[in-house]
């Protein structure tokens, strides 16, 4: 059994391939979400793992070549570790829409059974330094033209139906990129969760936005058929945030803490959640402090550690290393096991989904000490 120190390294320091493993599960280049990862699975655990940025490229982990079924050896510095595997190319990447779109540029598979998209693959505050999140590549797959720049909802009615038929689909998650409206977005999500669920799409569904001008929105998201939601801090300390994401950070932390509550209001406990990207700046403290304040209300902290991303702002920027991830992740962990708000209460998002972090296995070693 790998230790968590040695699964956080290999997702802070990245993978490197051998060129036959091209022909399993594509990693993702730009867009949002885990950018430029590849699904691996080790022990029985599925992760998010960077391949593509440049700090994978030296990475002292390797995987060698996968033998029919997919299994290879992982190695660290030459010397084996373990054997790893890839999750297969899903079926659903196959087909076509209706209207002519490939299925694989309407939604991507993450980790092994979750389906995600991004509705609107454009963004009010991209493309301006003065505004931009400098971790941000959401338009990078519209450039690959890997994605087109709205999905409609019926499209991903149709690819969600075979994903999960076909590819045995759990949840779908659900980001956008923030329009130029009051809702932030609210109002497209509901929209299109409503036409999915007239659809017959009956999965558990997560979906991502900013914090609405009018917390009415989350009343609205709930009865379309949304089951949790996500909003995204990235980022713990006022003078982080204005230094990574300009824009975002010109809406109050303040402000998240009353959206955050009332979304809980609507929504359960655990099943609001929202990003911290550590290794952007803000202290262990800092990211414990602001998780304890955000469980003590009912929102999953999903601690996530920062990942360079190839043609950002901060494509440069060093990603924490292991001592600093588990510093964080082992007591916030332990607050989540004992608030009875682990990965698993979780309806659908990232926190339930887990891969893009070693948050899940902290939480289950306290749970096991507890038991």
């Amino acid at each position: 059994m790998l230790s968590e120190e040695i699964l956080t390294e290999l997702q802070t320091m990245g993978l490197r391939l051998d060129e036959s493993v091209a022909g399993t599960t594509p990693a993702r280049r730009g867009g949002a979400g885990p950018t430029d990862h590849k699904a691996v699975r080790i022990a029985g655990t599925t992760l998010m793992v960077p391949v593509y940025n440049q700090s994978s490229g030296s990475s002292p982990y390797q995987a060698g070549a996968p033998n029919v079924l997919g299994v290879a050896d992982l190695l660290r510095n030459g010397e084996k570790l373990g054997l790893i595997s890839f999750p297969r190319q899903p079926n659903f990447y196959g087909h076509t829409t209706t209207d002519g779109v490939p299925f694989w540029k309407i939604a991507q598979l993450h980790s092994h059974n979750v389906l995600a998209t991004t509705l609107l693959q454009t963004c009010i505050r991209y493309g301006d330094s003065r505004t931009s999140c400098q971790f941000c590549a959401i338009g990078e797959s519209l450039k690959y033209g890997t994605t087109i720049a709205y999905k409609k909802p019926l499209q991903l009615a149709e690819v969600t139906r075979v994903a999960v038929e076909q590819d045995g689909i759990e949840q779908l998650v659900i980001t956008t990129g923030t329009p130029a409206t009051k809702d932030r977005g609210a109002k497209i999500l509901r929209d299109t969760v409503a036409v999915l669920r007239q659809q017959g799409i009956t999965i558990p569904i997560q979906v991502q936005c900013e914090p609405p001008d009018d917390f009415a929105w989350f009343g609205k998201l709930r009865d379309a058929g949304v089951d949790a939601l996500g909003m995204h801090l990235e980022a713990a300390g006022q003078a982080v945030r204005e230094r990574i994401m300009p824009g975002k950070a010109e809406v109050p932390l303040a402000y998240y803490m009353d959206a955050f509550r009332a979304a809980v209001a609507v929504f359960g406990q655990a099943q609001v959640s929202t990003y911290l990207l550590a290794g952007l700046g803000d202290s262990a403290d800092a990211l414990i402090d602001l998780s304890r304040d955000l469980i003590e209300i009912g929102v999953y902290p999903f601690i996530v550690p920062f990942v360079p991303v190839r043609n950002t702002p901060l494509q440069h920027h060093p990603s924490p290393d292991s001592a600093f991830m588990q510093a964080v992740l082992a007591p916030v962990g332990q607050m989540l096991a004992e608030a009875g708000m682990t990965a698993d209460t979780i309806k659908a998002g990232c926190g339930k989904c887990g891969a893009c972090s070693t948050l899940k296995s902290f939480e289950k070693r306290k749970a096991a000490a507890v038991c």
